[in-house]
């Protein structure tokens, strides 16, 4: 067990490492300096530069639904292997069950925050 508590934490570490580094890409922050200059929002182009405090919101929360899913996946898998190693024993089926359950509803409840700070940032931003 404690070896999938270790390969859970090393997964969550790599997924926040690749959730930050494409949250920095995906806001135009490199390792090179930037070659046109921005200005009010404004690139060099004229376009609207996509920075605003409302695309950043919907960025960090779009990488924190991944994140929340993609652990919630694998809390399910291991729910599903529990369930099939418990040999029939009641208490182990009922947890493998609930750990199910819980993974699901933390799901359903990540979906309802989603839909709740998208319409925040819709409305009142």
């Amino acid at each position: 067990m404690k070896s999938i508590k270790h390969g859970l934490i090393a997964l969550c570490l790599m997924l926040g490492v690749v959730g930050v580094n494409t949250l920095l890409v995906s806001n135009g922050v490199s390792a090179t300096p930037a070659t046109t200059e921005i200005s009010n929002g404004i690139d060099a182009t004229g376009q609207k530069s996509g920075n605003s405090l409302q695309d950043n919101l919907a960025r960090i929360v779009n990488v924190l639904l991944f994140l929340i899913g993609a652990i919630a996946v694998i809390v399910i898998i291991i729910g599903g292997l529990k369930y099939v190693t418990s040999d029939g024993d009641s208490s182990k089926i009922k947890s493998a069950k609930d750990t199910i359950l819980y993974a699901v509803v933390g799901i359903i409840i990540a979906l309802l925050a989603y839909a709740l700070v998208n319409f925040v940032i819709t409305s009142f931003v």
